[in-house]
C-alpha cells in the first residue's frame, strides 16, 4: 500500500477525491490544504484533517474517528463513529456520528444533520460498521467551555447541504450519482437537540427482521408527510430486562423478538403524534409487530425510558 494513495497534502485551489472502492477501509490523511474541494466517496478506517483552511470536504463513512486539528473556515459533510476537533475555528459540519461529538479549544463551530445520497453509500455504512439510525449530531460535548461564551451552535434548519459543500466539478468525480435532496438522504434527518414544536412525543420501536430498515424508513416518510417531526432515531440491542424497563406491561409480547437482533426506535414529535403514529402503523404495518406509545400521558416516559437505556448502552 502506497501512503500517497491515501493522502492529500499541500494542495491549493484544487478539486480532488476518491471514487467508491478506492479507499476500501484504509486510513486517510488530509493536511495543509487551502481553498480545496475534497471528496472521499468511500468508507475508511480513520481520517485526520490537519491545518486546512477554507476547504469544502465530504467524508464517506469512517469506521473509527475523524479528527480535525488546526483547521479554519471549512465546510464539511462527515459520517463517523467518533468526531473530534482541536484548535479549530469556524467549521460548519453536517454530521452523522454514532457517539457524542467532542470539540476542544475550538470556536465558531456549527452543526447540522448529515444528509446525502449516492447508490454505494448504504453499503459503505455497513462496511464501516455504522448504523444509519445512530446519529448524535447535535449532542456536542465541549471539552474546554469558556464561561459566558458559546463555542458551538446549530446550523439553520433551512441550511441546504449544496450551499456549503457543492457537488464536485471535476469530470472524474461527477461519475458519482449524488443527490443532496433531503428526502433521499441515506440518514434520516432528525431535529436532535433543537427546540421541539410540541410537548407531545411518541415512541415507535421496530424489531429485527428482514425489513426493519425499510419499515422504519417507511414510517418516517408517512409521519413526516403528515407534518410530524422526527426528533431522534436509535438502533441498539436490548435484553429482556431492558424491555421490561422500557415496554413495561407489554414487555412479555416483545421479549421473544429481541433475540433476532437490534431494535430500531424512532421518536416523533407534534400535536397528535401518538394517535397519528398508531393509526399509520395500523394502516401500513398491520402484519408487523411494532411497539407504539399507548397514550400521550405515557409517551414522554416511553421516550425517556428508551433513550436513557440506549445512551447507557452506547456508553454516552
Amino acid at each position: 500500500i502506497d501512503p500517497k494513495d491515501y493522502t492529500f497534502s499541500r494542495l491549493k485551489s484544487e478539486t480532488v477525491g476518491r471514487l467508491p472502492g478506492k479507499v476500501a477501509g484504509q486510513q486517510f490523511v488530509i493536511q495543509n490544504c487551502e481553498n480545496c474541494s475534497i471528496y472521499i466517496f468511500d468508507h475508511s478506517a480513520t481520517i485526520t484533517i490537519d491545518d486546512c483552511v477554507n476547504c469544502q470536504i465530504f467524508l464517506g463513512p469512517v469506521k473509527g474517528s475523524v479528527f480535525f486539528r488546526d483547521c479554519k473556515d471549512c465546510k464539511c459533510i462527515v459520517a463517523c463513529q467518533q468526531f473530534r476537533t482541536r484548535d479549530c475555528r469556524k467549521l460548519e459540519v453536517f454530521l452523522c456520528c454514532a457517539t457524542q461529538p467532542i470539540i476542544e479549544s475550538s470556536t465558531g463551530m456549527k452543526f447540522g444533520c448529515f444528509q446525502y445520497y449516492y447508490p454505494e453509500l448504504a453499503l459503505q455504512f455497513k462496511d464501516a460498521g455504522l448504523s444509519i439510525f445512530n446519529n448524535t449530531w447535535s449532542n456536542i460535548h465541549d471539552f474546554t467551555p469558556v464561561s459566558g461564551e458559546n463555542n458551538w451552535g446549530l446550523l439553520p434548519e433551512t441550511a441546504v447541504v449544496q450551499d456549503y459543500v457543492p457537488l464536485p466539478s471535476s469530470e472524474e468525480l461527477k461519475a458519482v450519482r449524488i443527490s443532496t435532496d433531503a428526502t433521499k438522504s441515506i440518514i434520516p434527518i432528525t431535529r436532535g437537540r433543537r427546540q421541539k414544536s410540541s410537548d407531545e412525543s411518541c415512541l415507535a420501536v421496530f424489531f429485527a427482521g428482514d425489513y426493519t430498515t425499510a419499515n422504519a424508513r417507511k414510517l418516517i416518510d408517512e409521519m413526516t408527510g403528515k407534518g410530524f417531526q422526527l426528533v431522534q432515531t436509535k438502533e441498539v440491542l436490548m435484553k429482556a430486562e431492558d424491555a421490561q424497563r422500557v415496554f413495561q406491561q407489554c414487555a412479555s409480547e416483545f421479549i421473544p423478538l429481541l433475540e433476532k437482533g437490534p431494535v430500531v426506535a424512532l421518536e416523533f414529535n407534534g400535536d397528535g403524534a401518538v394517535e397519528g403514529c398508531q393509526s399509520t402503523i395500523n394502516e401500513v404495518f398491520s402484519g408487523t409487530k411494532v411497539f407504539v406509545s399507548e397514550s400521550k400521558a405515557s409517551a414522554s416516559q416511553d421516550v425517556d425510558n428508551f433513550y436513557n437505556f440506549a445512551d447507557m448502552q452506547m456508553g454516552m
